[in-house]
């Protein structure tokens, strides 16, 4: 036996790979945040180059963590890994992030905080010790990481910018959550290297056949060169008659691995199961565990002279493959023994979790005992917000569960977990399982009721609607309450698929929620959306107008619990906009809004930043709108939500670029109809339409209006199709076509009696009128639109009065109309519409001045928002929290901001964006 292990070589052909990660160094001295993914297969060199990029940050703080296969379902083990040498800083965090964070580690109780709040405590606390001097995080194996880990630090990653911090990942494949970051792949090392190595570990020659043969099946890879000799002899490796052909490079090293245990010491090969077992490396509770295997101290010995562990202030493998080949290579009952081992040691008080997870690997067959600890686990990683981990506990508990319908009903509990997860996939696997078993009617209902959440969240299949409605049929003389809050999810299901809706479409839904009972006691908010809606849809505006204000009075005015405010605010705002109550419909957007801020629910947050984008657009504020939607986007960057881009096309429509509009038309388009979403397609076309009547082209935008108009009856996007399609029909000379619609816009605006509505339905009447009754039309148009904040159908107005009074030969009265349109286009950024109005007042041999540019410098859409938010007065801590960027990447884009406008304080920006300028969003 050796004394002591073979020294590494030095890194070999690595120039480009430590250049790369002297870069990030380099900037993280100079005061810039930096994330890199170090990607290659195992054993090609990531942990050398994290070695050496740790190595190399001798002038900074160094944080490490190793993501471990086993723990891969302990919510956020990985974070606390990294974190815990930070968490002294805790308290200095902002309130609702340092409880967010606090809960998340299970410091403290608290509901369960938003995985993406902890990202943003995660980034402050990172910043925070970074002031002091550069911090370098190296992770190292996260494709191992727990989900909640690797959500928040890919987070974390993505909103690096002016603090120096580095986050460097390594992974032989990195997962979704890390895409987008930098990346450095780690290739095999060249031919004339990689002989180099294997001769460095290989005293004697080789025949030059078996060299290359070595070297070409290994792809150079520097763990597979160096391992490959041990436990060959000579003559083996002399002749090749060692080698197994065809062998993966990481199969082939684990191979290489287990030849080397093979040679230790029982003792030892005990010792470094339960070292594998015990992911969270503590030495304390290895040995306490080995100790009660009756492993003595003296077996560590043979394992350090061998190189494969280390046991001082961690526990650490030379490699993570050694882990994985010692732990493949134990039998069941030997892996078994280790858990239980390492169960007994564990504190039941302050790691209940991992206990239970130990228990569970050592449990032979079926324990109710462990199965009842690993419910207890799912509940405690619920609320810390770890929903992942949570299934993870639950499926478990299912598998080692023998009674059959209590199975059944943990099945059914880790199914939930599974769809709150994201893993939908393994919620169907466990409703199989569920139905496998006995099931009372009751659970029968939540099985449908699961798979229609499934389908909805899906976005594959048409059929959700149905589903949901079924599964509230069924509930209906259940759980009444359940029933109704099902209905109305089937509702949105149905309004949401639109024409691919089948056989739960929108009427089928209404019909089947008008029959349901009623709620006993006083309704709650979701109950008098349920009626109006139905009533809406089954029996008409007249009918649902009464029961749809009072539902959005209570939105609007009323308190109410988070819970239904995030659940139910969006349909909520629908029927603000069915009623044309643009007051309580700012008012619902934005008390969502503001709840999701507070909260730090970031996946809700990108649908409602977008749903005030969309109402910002028809109040154009264009630069304010594409502000909201880089907000939008970049949070849906950070956490890989995904979103219709309804903001982003309606932006394009109205500003009026074909080039910008028809390309994202097409892609909406072809992915809303992959999805099974007629709603995507509808925004599509509503957009489209907007810009052929922008351009004139009023055929296309009659066919692009049409068919986003169809859906009957005018609910939401048809009705905003309508007018676009009254214009277009008006304008090709298809009079009965513009007068059948003009009559379902009078239905559409006749119960919201306010001067949005009339006013668009008095300029959509005025276009298929002649003489003194269409000037009429065009005079109460202007003069209500004029009292809301719609100024592009303000706009619009004046253009088609100014167009008429032309036709008309009323010059003199056109020119006005014409130039007050032209120019709240052109300073709203309706290109389109502006030209439009330009080429009428040309006709009178007028001319109309663009805007001149700015001589300020042009903002980004983020540097616009920033700037916005300190002119309202919020301090940048306030401007971060709001957007989830830390409090020094804000002072970088202020400082930013001050250079483009010419300014040097906060006062001046008053001055610098007034209420309606556009700081110009790039494109």
């Amino acid at each position: 036996m050796r004394t002591r292990p073979e020294p590494m070589p030095a890194l070999l052909d690595r120039r480009g790979e430590c250049a790369a990660l002297d870069g990030l160094l380099g900037d993280l001295r100079s005061g810039c945040g930096r994330a890199l993914v170090v990607r290659g297969e195992a054993g090609v060199g990531k942990s050398a180059l994290l070695e050496y990029v740790a190595g190399a940050a001798a002038d900074m703080r160094v944080a490490r963590a190793v993501g471990v296969e086993s723990e891969m379902e302990l919510a956020f083990a990985s974070l606390h890994q990294l974190c815990a040498p930070l968490v002294d800083r805790l308290e200095g965090l902002p309130g609702p992030q340092r409880d967010a964070l606090g809960v998340a580690f299970g410091l403290r109780a608290g509901g369960a905080p938003d995985r993406f709040m902890v990202g943003l405590a995660v980034l402050t606390l990172l910043s925070e010790v970074a002031e002091e001097r550069p911090l370098l995080c190296v992770v190292d194996d996260a494709q191992w990481l727990d989900r909640a880990s690797a959500q928040v630090l890919a987070f974390a990653a993505r909103r690096l910018l002016a603090e120096p911090v580095g986050l460097v990942f390594a992974a032989r494949e990195p997962g979704e959550q890390f895409g987008g970051l930098a990346d450095l792949e780690v290739r095999g090392l060249p031919e004339q290297d990689a002989r180099a190595l294997l001769g460095s570990v290989v005293r004697f020659g080789l025949d030059e056949l078996v060299r290359d043969r070595i070297v070409a099946e290994t792809n150079g890879n520097p763990l597979a060169l160096l391992e490959l000799p041990h436990g060959l002899s000579p003559a083996q490796l002399a002749g090749g008659f060692g080698l197994v052909g065809a062998q993966a490079v990481p199969a082939r090293i684990e191979e290489g691995f287990r030849r080397r245990l093979e040679a230790l010491p029982g003792d030892t090969r005990s010792l470094l199961l339960v070292a594998a077992a015990e992911s969270a490396g503590d030495p304390v509770l290895v040995w306490r565990a080995a100790s009660r295997l009756g492993i003595s101290a003296s077996a560590a010995r043979a394992a350090r002279a061998d190189g494969l562990l280390e046991i001082g202030a961690r526990v650490r493998f030379r490699h993570p493959l050694v882990r994985s080949a010692v732990y493949s290579a134990a039998s069941p009952e030997e892996r078994r023994a280790a858990h239980r081992a390492l169960a007994e040691v564990t504190d039941r008080g302050r790691d209940p979790d991992r206990r239970a997870w130990h228990l569970a690997a050592a449990a032979a067959g079926p324990d109710e005992g462990v199965a009842a600890e690993l419910v207890r686990s799912a509940g405690r990683a619920q609320a810390r917000g770890g929903m992942a981990a949570a299934a993870a506990f639950l499926r478990r508990a299912v598998e080692l569960t023998s009674e059959p319908v209590r199975r059944s009903e943990r099945a059914l509990a880790a199914a939930q977990a599974s769809v709150q997860a994201g893993g939908l996939d393994a919620a169907a696997g466990l409703l199989a399982m569920a139905m496998a078993g006995p099931l009372d009617e009751f659970q029968q209902a939540r099985v449908d009721l699961l798979r229609g959440q499934i389908a909805f969240a899906s976005n594959t299949d048409s059929d959700a609607p149905a589903r949901l409605a079924k599964a509230a049929r069924r509930l209906e003389s259940l759980d009444v309450a359940l029933a109704r809050q099902t209905y109305l999810d089937a509702w949105l299901a149905a309004l949401l698929a639109g024409r691919f809706a089948g056989a739960g479409d929108l009427h089928e839904v209404a019909r089947a929620a008008r029959s349901a009972p009623s709620p006993a006691g006083v309704p709650r908010p979701s109950d008098l959306l349920l009626d109006g809606l139905a009533v809406l849809v089954t029996e008409g505006r007249a009918q649902a107008a009464p029961l749809l204000r009072r539902a959005t009075r209570v939105f609007a005015e009323d308190e109410m619990t988070m819970e239904e405010r995030l659940l139910w605010a969006t349909p909520a705002a629908m029927a603000a906009v069915m009623l044309w109550d643009d007051e309580r419909w700012h008012t619902i957007e934005a008390r969502q809004l503001q709840s999701c801020r507070e909260a730090g629910l970031l996946a809700q947050l990108v649908i409602s930043v977008n749903a005030m984008a969309i109402r910002t657009i028809w109040h154009g504020d264009l630069a304010a709108a594409a502000s909201l939607i880089a907000e939008a986007e970049a949070i849906a960057a950070a956490t890989g939500t995904r979103f219709p881009p309804a903001a982003v096309v309606v932006l394009a429509g109205f500003r009026g670029a074909e080039a910008e509009v028809v390309p994202l038309i097409e892609a909406v388009i072809k992915d809303s109809r992959a999805a099974g979403q007629g709603v995507g397609i509808q925004w599509s076309q509503w957009a489209a339409a907007i810009l052929y009547n922008g351009l004139g082209r009023f055929e296309t935008a009659v066919a692009q209006a049409q068919q986003a108009a169809e859906e009957a009856p005018e609910l939401y996007i048809s009705m905003f199709a309508v007018p676009e399609l009254i214009e277009a029909a008006s304008r090709t000379g298809q009079a009965r076509l513009a007068a059948d619609a003009l009559a379902r816009l009078a239905e559409a605006t006749s119960t919201g009696q306010t001067d949005w509505g009339l006013g668009i339905y008095a300029r959509c009447r005025a276009l298929v009128s002649d003489g003194q009754d269409a000037e009429g039309w065009y005079r109460e148009a202007v003069g209500r639109l004029s009292r809301t904040g719609f100024r592009p159908e303000l706009a619009r107005a004046h253009l088609l009065y100014g167009e008429w009074l032309r036709r008309e030969a009323r010059e003199a009265d056109a020119r006005p109309q014409l130039h007050t349109a032209h120019d709240m286009f052109d300073a709203i950024g309706m290109q389109a519409f502006a030209e439009r109005a330009r080429r009428e007042l040309r006709a009178f041999g007028e001319t109309a001045r663009k805007r001149a540019a700015s001589t300020h410098g042009q903002l980004t859409p983020q540097e616009a928002q920033i700037a916005r938010l300190a002119r309202s007065g919020l301090s940048n801590p306030q401007i971060a929290a709001q957007l989830f960027l830390s409090p020094r990447t804000v002072q970088y884009h202020l400082a930013k901001v001050f250079s483009k406008l010419e300014i040097s304080s906060r006062r001046q920006l008053e001055r610098a964006l007034p209420d309606g300028a556009s700081p110009g969003p790039s494109r």
